[in-house]
């Protein structure tokens, strides 16, 4: 038997995805799956529905409808009281495309994706997301080139196709003739990592074998593979807003922190400073913790910027010393920073003392809005030498043995990035991130 088309049962139809197909929306995009022709748009509304008010996050929402002669027979359009079917796959379309989007990162937008039907040969809904994705996508780039959004919230991709048993032979991206006739049919909705997002099926010729629905399930990731990649090259550069590095903004003024900062967390994110970010000021140490002042800089930056912060506060605890320098270690000789006349005024207080006991401390705190700021510590135990050694590192590090016998500036930044206080914290805060 073959398909009513002449295509392989694992082939998609001719498959046309054209952005910018509407020059006064955010975002558009003529999705085009064989005879199937679906516009999107995508706009844009300040606010956010009543429900999600003061929750810290935008919403993305959709609606689907069909053109009246998108189906060869006059469908009357929806009034007052829309199709239920129409309200259905509106439903299903917002659902899918909110999956591929960090609503807290869209701050207080609202997002509606408008799928209109042109022309029906089957797969609608499908094309509808499908297309919806690309249109969402150069919205996005507006927002961000405008400067509403500062980075993209997209956190991956979303398409879609169907599949069903057609004359007992599981098919890709049915036509309507194969749709209309099928034994099944069913729709599958994926992200970029393989993932479900939603499945829709039903036996309309009888039930279906489980082998039947993996058999349609094989055929469904590899063609929405394929639709990826159409959705890559429709996109262009615009493709850069799918799942970028998320802009982290490191509180701190201290270059030596920000560049170990990048060199431990540049993998995962786009380490930036507070005045490449546009935070202009000091921020007043006032905590009696590590853990206030990491959360009173972190939270303050995030609230300026509107952006993710991480902020370290850490220091030096000498137990001979009842935990001091402990919050004072940057200022402990008075003058904020003064590396020299810390560790001099260090080694002055030790004079004497046996027991040269002492731990690094470093407490990171990671503001996000619409996010409970999360905070972790990382100890790295050791003692004093009893005079500085080592050129590298900064602050307390000629003075600071770990285990071995090296001073952290004895070290290679590698080798120290791998034991120190700030690696450990930052080792659990990446355990605790999704």
């Amino acid at each position: 038997m073959a398909r009513t088309d002449g295509r392989e049962w694992d082939q998609l139809r001719p498959i046309e995805l054209l952005p910018g197909f509407v020059r006064t929306a955010f975002g558009s995009c003529l999705a085009s799956f064989g005879g199937t022709r679906v516009i999107v748009t995508a706009s844009v509304e300040p606010g956010v529905p009543a429900f999600l008010k003061g929750k810290g996050q935008g919403w993305l929402t959709a609606e689907y409808a069909m053109l009246p002669a998108s189906t060869g027979r006059r469908k009357a359009r929806d009034g007052v009281k829309r199709d239920g079917r129409s309200i259905e796959i509106s439903r299903l379309i917002g659902r899918s495309l909110r999956q591929a989007v960090d609503l807290r990162r869209l701050g207080d937008l609202t997002m509606a994706i408008d799928c209109d039907v042109l022309e029906a040969d089957g797969g609608t809904r499908t094309a509808a997301i499908t297309g919806g994705f690309v249109a969402l996508c150069q919205a996005v780039d507006a927002l961000v080139k405008d400067g509403r959004l500062k980075e993209s919230p997209i956190t991956g991709q979303v398409a879609a196709v169907s599949c069903g048993i057609v004359g007992g032979q599981a098919a890709l991206d049915l036509c309507y003739e194969e749709d209309s006739g099928a034994d099944a049919d069913m729709n599958f909705v994926m992200n970029d990592k393989g993932g479900l997002i939603e499945v829709q099926g039903t036996g309309e010729g009888g039930a279906f074998s489980p082998d039947a629905l993996r058999e349609m399930l094989g055929l469904a990731e590899g063609g929405i593979r394929k639709l990826m990649a159409f959705q890559r090259v429709a996109l262009g550069a615009m493709a850069a807003h799918i799942a970028p590095p998320r802009m982290l903004v490191a509180a701190t003024a201290n270059a030596h922190k920000l560049l170990e900062l990048r060199q431990m967390l540049g993998k995962r994110f786009r380490v930036i400073g507070m005045q490449e970010a546009g935070f202009i000021g000091t921020i007043e140490e006032t905590g009696s913790t590590f853990q206030d002042n990491a959360v009173l800089k972190a939270e303050a930056v995030r609230d300026a910027t509107g952006l993710m912060s991480l902020a370290d506060d850490s220091g030096l605890e000498v137990a001979s010393l009842g935990g001091a320098p402990g919050v004072n270690s940057a200022r402990y000789a008075g003058v904020h920073g003064d590396d020299r006349a810390n560790n001099e005024l260090l080694l002055k207080n030790m004079a004497g003392i046996s027991d040269r006991a002492a731990r690094f401390v470093s407490c990171l705190a990671l503001a996000e809005p619409g996010r409970e700021t999360r905070v972790v510590t990382g100890v790295c135990e050791g003692r004093l030498a009893d005079s500085p050694r080592g050129s590298g590192g900064f602050g307390y590090d000629p003075l600071f043995e770990a285990a071995g016998g090296k001073t952290f500036a004895e070290m290679p930044e590698d080798e120290k990035n791998r034991i120190s206080h700030r690696a450990r914290a930052i080792a659990l805060l990446m355990e605790a991130l999704p």
